[in-house]
């Protein structure tokens, strides 16, 4: 790895015993310094860290996830800083890959992107995925902003890796960033666009539908914000509307459509709002579109699913339900080829053995 520039791994962890010592274990030979920032910790995570780095330093958390990241970057010392959350582990693949990753940066990049598998199926497939800012140049001078699901504002050039982190959460739902944001507005801080979608969705999280489709709304009415956090919220408003006021929920669907090309997300709710109202044709439609679309490439949430694996579950469905079984089990085929273990395509594959 002669000639590559050296890297300083920086993280902010509390009470992460569980799953510290996976993350570093799957990182700790591929970077040249760990920096790690305690805000709190009442169980052995310092301990583990300990056992991996000697730059550990302690933070008063005060409810602010950017301020802790930037006191993490303050402590680095090495060209380019890459963070990581506790919960997250470079698999074997890209553990190889990094290296390679390594030797091209050589002080002319900016910043790299990286896929950030968020949930994967039980055969390790991706079902959500997005990009981030991971590594980034420390001359930069780069900085965190907003307390709680926190971004960083960059510029310059950058290089879009294909080497990707794996996040591999073991903690319940917490209402944690809920009640941050709700101090937040208790304090009449000022809530920027982000804040507004993002205060949403933890609403959403924890039951409150009725409260998250006001913030959805206002965020979608104030017309700023990134296109793709304008689909999400989309997508999430039509989510709280499910089973409260359906022609809403469409609504909602469909008003994606006005920030750009048609979403595999959006057609394959679309679709499900079809099937639950037993108007198969309309379904079809929607759900066959999917198999038509090109992925978008972006830096925001995609889910895998939809695109891929999801709609053909749900056109077997639809095709049996109309009787045209060729089609129904053309499509349950394709699916199975996906995602063989899937208990949807187990449970079809015994229905057409047993019927057909």
């Amino acid at each position: 790895m002669s000639g590559s520039s050296e890297i300083s791994l920086c993280m902010i962890v509390r009470d992460e015993e569980a799953v510290l010592g996976r993350c570093l274990q799957s990182v700790y030979d591929l970077v040249d310094e760990i920096i790690i920032v305690d805000t709190g910790s009442v169980d052995r995570t310092k301990q583990i860290a300990k056992e991996f780095t000697e730059c550990l330093f302690d933070f008063e958390w005060n409810d602010d996830f950017a301020a802790a990241r930037n006191y993490s970057f303050a402590h680095a010392t090495k060209e380019y800083i890459l963070w990581l959350d506790a919960d997250d582990v470079l698999l074997e693949p890209d553990r190889q890959a990094f290296q390679e990753l390594k030797a091209k940066l050589d002080g002319t990049i900016d910043r790299v992107t990286m896929p950030y598998h968020l949930t994967t199926g039980p055969n390790g497939q991706v079902s959500y995925s997005l990009r981030r800012n991971r590594i980034i140049r420390r001359a930069a001078g780069f900085r965190w902003f907003g307390r709680v699901h926190e971004y960083m504002e960059v510029s310059g050039t950058s290089y879009d890796s294909d080497v990707a982190i794996t996040h591999k959460n073991e903690k319940p739902p917490s209402s944690r960033n809920l009640n941050i944001y709700l101090g937040m507005q208790e304090r009449q801080e000022v809530f920027t666009p982000r804040d507004t979608l993002y205060f949403a969705n933890e609403l959403m999280y924890n039951g409150r539908k009725e409260e998250a489709v006001v913030q959805f709304e206002k965020f979608l009415n104030c017309r700023k914000g990134w296109k793709e956090d304008k689909i999400i919220a989309c997508l999430s408003m039509a989510n709280c509307y499910k089973g409260m006021d359906e022609d809403k929920r469409l609504s909602a669907l469909l008003k994606t459509f006005e920030y750009d090309l048609p979403r595999g997300e959006a057609c394959s709710e679309i679709g499900q709002y079809y099937i639950e109202h037993e108007d198969y044709d309309k379904a079809i439609y929607w759900l066959e579109l999917i198999l038509s679309l090109q992925q978008p490439k972006t830096m925001g949430i995609i889910n895998q699913a939809s695109w891929t694996w999801m709609p053909l579950i749900q056109l077997t469905y639809c095709y049996d339900k109309l009787g045209q079984i060729d089609k129904a089990y053309e499509a349950h085929r394709q699916a199975k080829n996906l995602v063989p273990d899937h208990p949807c395509v187990l449970f079809n594959e015994a229905y057409f053995l047993s019927r057909y």
